[in-house]
């Protein structure tokens, strides 16, 4: 079965594309708009909507195998790709891609995204660009194999083909308290994240944020079963180092004073400090987690900023740089580095969350469904937008279709 032409159709991705200087500036909201001017190069506007690029393999017996290609909601920012540009992103896919996809023989997947992202005199693709046409050229291969996505991959790293569901994680956007009700009620694995994205929302020396941890623990006591115990996992975007220190030593006492307040739960804290490069933010956060380390059990540091690209995750592995990495897929790219990236993680005992973004589409975030299950991550992201129902439903369903199918080859 082969590739014979390379389709292309315009996508939404489900939530914004945000230029994060312009926010951490102090940019007004107004509704859900931001006022003011962008100060990150590529943003016409504080917050765009998000835009995606569908592309389509129209296989020899007409089937046709999709992926998208779309950016991170913070684009730009920590090392990041610029915003997404979908004309030019087709214009350099269809010059630089689509000429080796042609003829391709759809089967083998994984070796293809090899040869199709190879670098040439122009560099590195765009990681928009492979992380859509991975996606397609994944989904082809199981067509053509008659088998799952999350099989194909499994395969190819050398693993069973998955048997469990992976641990899925919420995220609440803005509407941080009903949206708490609602993980809360549905069970979530891990929740909320709560986007402490702003000097209001952590609150002097994190006054507002250190309240706000205290209320999701309280609520979960109100409204949940008996014994249910999410992993309590807050992204505060640097603020933790904006709001009260960034000294490593300051950072992991204000985290393990944090847990104190939250007993008998794990407390995640992504991006608790940004340090400004890849650098730098290695050299503390390793600070910080062995600090951390030899005050509590029960708080994790979860690297996100400037931990973008394979390359980029296995130094953070390295250093032993977090307790938890969050496999960001757009900003890996090809999704065989995302699967790569997780098998790394947790062979070195480190966790693994298959992130993403808000910004996503429905079709990428199936996609990753299939590689969180191949590679085994600790966790994966409910994408995309920022409500909870829609990513719960998307990414959970997904999980059971997915498992459902490869226990039935098995019979």
């Amino acid at each position: 079965m082969r590739i014979d032409r390379v389709i292309f159709a315009p996508a939404r991705g489900a939530f914004f594309y945000d230029d994060q200087a312009a926010i951490r500036a102090g940019r007004e909201m107004d509704g859900v708009a931001y006022l003011g001017e962008p100060l990150t190069p590529g943003f016409r506007q504080v917050r765009e909507p998000s835009r995606a690029l569908g592309i389509g393999l129209v296989l020899d017996d007409g089937a046709i195998a999709w992926g998208d290609m779309v950016s991170v909601q913070y684009s730009g920012a920590a090392g990041r790709d610029p915003v997404f540009d979908p004309a030019a992103i087709e214009a350099a896919c269809r010059a630089r891609v689509v000429p080796l996809l042609i003829g391709m023989e759809a089967a083998p997947g994984p070796e293809n995204c090899a040869f199709a992202f190879r670098h040439d005199d122009e560099g590195r693709l765009p990681l928009a660009i492979e992380y859509g046409v991975s996606q397609a050229l994944l989904r082809a291969a199981a067509h053509a194999r008659r088998v799952t996505m999350a099989e194909v991959v499994a395969e190819a790293l050398g693993l069973p083909a998955p048997d469990a569901p992976v641990p899925i994680f919420a995220q609440s956007g803005d509407d941080r308290h009903n949206a708490v009700d609602t993980m809360i009620l549905k069970k979530v694995d891990v929740l909320p994240h709560g986007l402490i994205n702003s000097a209001g929302k952590f609150g002097p020396d994190g006054a507002t944020f250190i309240d706000y941890v205290r209320w999701v623990a309280a609520r979960i006591e109100t409204l949940g079963e008996p014994g249910f115990r999410p992993i309590l996992h807050f992204d505060v975007y640097g603020w933790i180092g904006l709001g009260f220190s960034t000294d490593p030593g300051e950072v992991a006492r204000f985290i393990a004073s944090l847990a104190e307040e939250v007993p008998g739960y794990t407390l995640h804290i992504e991006c608790p400090v940004d340090y400004g490069s890849r650098e730098k933010t290695i050299e503390n956060y390793a600070a910080i987690v062995e600090a951390l380390d030899s005050l509590t059990d029960r708080a994790r540091v979860v690297a996100d900023e400037h931990c973008n690209t394979l390359a980029d995750i296995e130094a953070f592995i390295a250093a032993r740089a977090a307790h938890v990495i969050q496999v960001k897929t757009p900003d890996v790219g090809d999704l065989m580095d995302t699967a790569r990236a997780i098998r790394s993680a947790r062979a070195a005992g480190i966790g693994a969350y298959c992130g993403g973004t808000s910004a996503e589409t429905d079709q990428s975030a199936r996609a990753c469904v299939h590689i969180a299950l191949a590679a085994r991550a600790s966790m994966m992201l409910a994408k995309p937008g920022m409500g909870v129902n829609e990513g719960l439903a998307i990414v959970g369903n997904e999980q059971a279709r997915a498992l459902a199918e490869i226990a039935a080859h098995r019979v």
